[in-house]
């Protein structure tokens, strides 16, 4: 017989195991606690199966002139029947298109965008997506997270590149930085981006500025009569209100006009 001996490592007892798989599972629950994607998505169940308010008035001054109408949607409205979005009509006026969030930054993507982007376009409202550009991250990596999240189909809205925030930036970086992402989405989709901004970040910005003359700029200015710009101002759509009621949304939905008829509209849009 050997003389040597077999060591083995002391064994966790069945306790040691059960402590360490509970501090594991404490940690993993924490995490998603306070994820903020985890928490809509908690109170989404909550919510929803699915009892929608029914709205007889969109809740707001709607602005004259215009025949096209159209929301902006996120996360934020939670989750959204398109079919009452489609059918609601209060006089003359119907939701015709919508923007739809798509990413953020160069890590997030809305977590209601797949399905929104899906349904708006079965329920025959013209879509468009939305990235919210922030100056201080790679415009590189921002292009990358939207054109892997953002498929254009023909008959979608040119992507949409949504600009005001500062994050310690000079003037000359935000146009700079701005200007090298929407080259990329250029690039990428073959069409001119549009340029949405409120309207002083317009002025600020953008206003008189020959590198962005030539952008279809979508302005938000909100709970005025009509939309003045500067004498330069090149505006295609108007965000007018962030108050409106819709059928199919429970929560207030930002409001939009198209300075067009519908013939211009699809022009706009992707062949």
């Amino acid at each position: 017989m050997s003389n040597f001996r077999i060591f083995r490592t002391p064994q966790s007892t069945k306790a040691e195991r059960q402590r360490a798989g509970c501090l594991l599972l404490f940690v993993f629950l924490a995490v998603l606690i306070f994820s903020p994607d985890f928490r809509f998505w908690v109170r989404s169940l909550v919510e929803y199966p699915f009892h929608y308010k029914e709205y007889k008035h969109f809740g707001i001054r709607i602005p004259g002139g215009y025949k096209v109408h159209g929301i902006d949607v996120s996360k934020w409205q939670s989750r959204v029947d398109w079919a009452r979005v489609k059918a609601m009509k209060v006089g003359k006026v119907r939701i015709s298109f919508a923007f739809i969030k798509a990413t953020e930054g160069s890590w997030m993507e809305d977590p209601q965008f797949d399905r929104n982007w899906i349904n708006a376009k079965k329920n025959g409202i013209i879509r468009g997506a939305y990235h919210y550009f922030l100056p201080n991250i790679s415009a590189k990596d921002q292009a990358l997270k939207f054109t892997k999240t953002v498929k254009l189909r023909s008959g979608d809205l040119p992507p949409v590149v949504d600009v005001e925030e500062e994050n310690g930036m000079t003037a000359a970086q935000i146009r700079m930085y701005t200007k090298e992402f929407l080259n990329l989405l250029q690039k990428h989709y073959k069409v001119k981006p549009i340029l949405y901004t409120n309207k002083d970040f317009y002025k600020r910005f953008f206003a008189k500025n020959e590198a962005f003359k030539d952008y279809l700029f979508w302005i938000a200015h909100y709970h005025v009569a009509d939309l003045e710009m500067p004498d330069d101002g090149n505006w295609h759509f108007w965000q007018h209100s962030d108050r409106g009621n819709v059928n199919g949304i429970n929560e207030p939905v930002d409001f939009n006009v198209f300075n067009g008829d519908s013939i211009k509209l699809s022009k706009l849009c992707i062949p």
